[in-house]
Parts: structure tokens; C-alpha cells; sequence
């Protein structure tokens, strides 16, 4: 009488794949494939933002650096025309005591004709640099365009009034190029002239 002996069945004879077959493993690693190029590509994404971010603040310094360079150069460049100017209204203040002082048989000849040309050309040129007259005659004195060198006692004009100027000054734009040099009333004195007027202003 023969015996039978169980043989297992053989998966590969009934053409069935148990369940960590080969279609299994292959799916595993295409999943693993694909989560490591999203890896990848989010580092990627880093770095190409932290690049950009790098070149930003790269052109961000280069512009405030071009922007400190012209303010710096525009500054020293005013700064020079400013004590070119100041020069210039030096020589201003020899033209106007030349024609307060000149002689009266100079008076109303070609000579005194000709520097008073040269002087209105002169304030011309100031003018367009932007360069005014500060005013000071008869005005409360202001410390921040006057400098006062005396106190005039007996003038009947309140005190602080301008009663003198002894210098003119001079803004260029909305800045003192030179102060005017000034005297001032004490406030002493009459207020009133003899006829009821305002005393006059001393010469």
C-alpha cells in the first residue's frame, strides 16, 4: 500500500503572489522615489528662497549705499558753493560802501553808473543761486537771523526793535548764509515824536 505525503502547494505552480510578492517591493519603492524628490525639490525651493532673499537684501545695501554717496556729494558740494557765496556777499558789502561813500562830484557820472551796474549784476548772480537779503530794519530781533552788537538807548521804539543794521545778512533758500549784524532798542526813551508820531529811527 504507497502513502501519500501532504506536499505545500507551490505558488509559483498555481501563478498566485502572496502578499510581499514583486508588484508589492515595486510599489514601495516608487513611493519612496517620488517622496524623495518632493524632499528634494522643497530643499530646492529653500535654498532658491533664501537666494533670493540674499540677493534682495544685496540690492537693498547697494541702493541706500548709491543714495548716502549722492547725499554726501550733494552735501560737500553745497557745503562749497555755501562758502563760495559767503565770499561773495563779502565783496557785496564793498560794493554797497563804495556807492554810499562815493563822492559827490562822482555823483551822477559814467564811473558811478558803471559800478552800480556791476553791482546789480552782482545781486543777480546771488539771486539765482537763491541768496536774499535778510531783513532787519525796524523788524523784532530774531536771534536766528540777527546778531545784535549793541543796545540803542533813547530811540522811543520798543525794545528788541532793529533800530540799525550795521551788516546785511543773507539766506540762501530757507537756511542763514550770513546773520545781520544789528543794534537794537532798550525801550527807554520818549514813545512819541513832538507832533505825536513815532520818534524817528537814528541814522
Amino acid at each position: 500500500m504507497s502513502r501519500h505525503h501532504d506536499q505545500p502547494p507551490d505558488p509559483a505552480a498555481s501563478g498566485a503572489a502572496g502578499p510581499a510578492g514583486p508588484d508589492a517591493g515595486a510599489g514601495l519603492r516608487a513611493e519612496s522615489a517620488v517622496e524623495a524628490l518632493i524632499t528634494e525639490r522643497d530643499a530646492a525651493l529653500a535654498r532658491a528662497d533664501e537666494h533670493l532673499a540674499l540677493a534682495q537684501r544685496a540690492q537693498a545695501d547697494y541702493a541706500n549705499l548709491k543714495r548716502r554717496t549722492t547725499e554726501e556729494r550733494e552735501a560737500m558740494l553745497g557745503l562749497a558753493n555755501e562758502v563760495l557765496l559767503a565770499k561773495v556777499v563779502g565783496l557785496a558789502d564793498d560794493f554797497d560802501l563804495a556807492i554810499e561813500h562815493v563822492p559827490d562830484e562822482a555823483r551822477d557820472t559814467a564811473w558811478l553808473e558803471g559800478i552800480a551796474a556791476i553791482d546789480r549784476k552782482l545781486r543777480g548772480l546771488l539771486e539765482s543761486e537763491g541768496v536774499t537779503p535778510i531783513e532787519a530794519l525796524g523788524r523784532p530781533f530774531d536771534p536766528a537771523v540777527h546778531e545784535s552788537l549793541s543796545h540803542v538807548p533813547g530811540t522811543g521804539r520798543p525794545e528788541g526793535e532793529v533800530v540799525a543794521e550795521l551788516r546785511r545778512g543773507y539766506r540762501i533758500r530757507d537756511r542763514v548764509l550770513r546773520p545781520a549784524l544789528v543794534a537794537v532798542s532798550d525801550g527807554s526813551g520818549p514813545a512819541d515824536g513832538p507832533t505825536g508820531t513815532p520818534a524817528g529811527r537814528p541814522n
